[in-house]
């Protein structure tokens, strides 16, 4: 019998361990013209604020070895648009729908939440890697304090369980991370983009519009892995692990370092069927290491 490869993470139920993360899988609908997307765990959907942003003017996009770098800007519909247009194709499939939520003020993060309620959305991730404007540009998720505000405000009109999105960008993750535990969080999900940057010698000028960006992609992996694996022993909440994972080799690696499920991101860009790809071969090394569970894995890290 094969293993079980469902897990459960804050009450939801997913039926394997691999999720498509926000920005690279857009909602779905232009995967789904090469597979059903209802073979995934879940869907982290677009990044959505609650109105209409067109994003960053390009470039937007450039690739750095083992990886890109992007400064889109959070171009979305807003929130009403992703509920009255996007849900409706999201909801005709057996995948979790989980809903990306930005903004540039606690209201907006806290008013997006709020239109969500009793919609078919099964979890919230918040993105709190935005700059809030009334501090000065400072990103929510850069200090405990704030991570524990935003997170507490959200928490409180938030109907479906609430997963927190960290940013690398801090001294220590595992600061932010136990923030958004003691808020309420019912799980944290890292890393979002490491800050970089990438300069034309041609002209001298900065490849990005923006000038900086996030950096994602197979090179930021090990970063992802050692935070993943500090956060994991330091909450009591369920850990979500993304960062470079592109082989169903690099989700093993996650979930021994203590992530109860993953998210693949830029692996989709190279290759569309990435996603799936893991799902098999995870499948395949519990079943030839003796595994009956996925959730074996998590934490089974033997450190020296």
């Amino acid at each position: 019998m094969s293993a079980d490869l469902s897990v459960n993470i804050a009450g939801v139920e997913f039926k394997n361990p691999v999720i498509t993360a926000s920005g690279t899988f857009g909602f779905g609908e232009e995967y789904n013209k090469f597979y059903s997307i209802s073979l995934l765990g879940g869907i982290s959907c677009k990044g959505t604020t609650l109105y209409p942003r067109e994003g960053n003017p390009p470039v937007r996009i450039a690739e750095t070895p083992m990886g890109i770098l992007n400064s889109v800007g959070l171009q979305n519909p807003g929130v009403d648009e992703f509920i009255d247009r996007h849900l409706p194709f999201l909801s005709q499939h057996d995948a979790v729908i989980i809903a990306n939520i930005a903004g540039s003020t606690e209201d907006e993060y806290v008013e997006a939440v709020r239109r969500l309620n009793g919609t078919c959305v099964d979890m919230v991730e918040l993105n709190i890697s935005c700059p809030n404007v009334k501090e000065g540009g400072v990103a929510f998720g850069t200090k405990p304090e704030s991570v524990e505000k935003i997170t507490s405000a959200v928490k409180k009109v938030c109907e479906q369980p609430l997963m927190v999105k960290l940013t690398p960008n801090v001294t220590d993750i595992t600061e932010t991370a136990l923030a958004a535990e003691a808020a309420g969080a019912d799980a944290v999900s890292l890393i979002n983009t490491l800050t970089g940057m990438r300069i034309d010698i041609k002209t001298g000028r900065p490849v990005l519009h923006n000038n900086i960006g996030g950096m994602s992609g197979p090179a930021v992996f090990p970063v992802a892995l050692r935070m993943v694996w500090q956060v994991a022993n330091k909450v009591s909440i369920p850990v979500v692990g993304m960062g470079g994972i592109s082989t169903w080799q690099n989700a093993v690696e996650m979930l021994l370092a203590g992530a109860s499920a993953i998210q693949v991101g830029t692996a989709c860009f190279n290759d569309v069927f990435a996603p799936l790809k893991i799902i098999d071969g995870l499948r395949k090394y519990l079943d030839e290491n003796g595994y009956s569970s996925v959730s074996e894995l998590t934490g089974g890290v033997e450190i020296w």
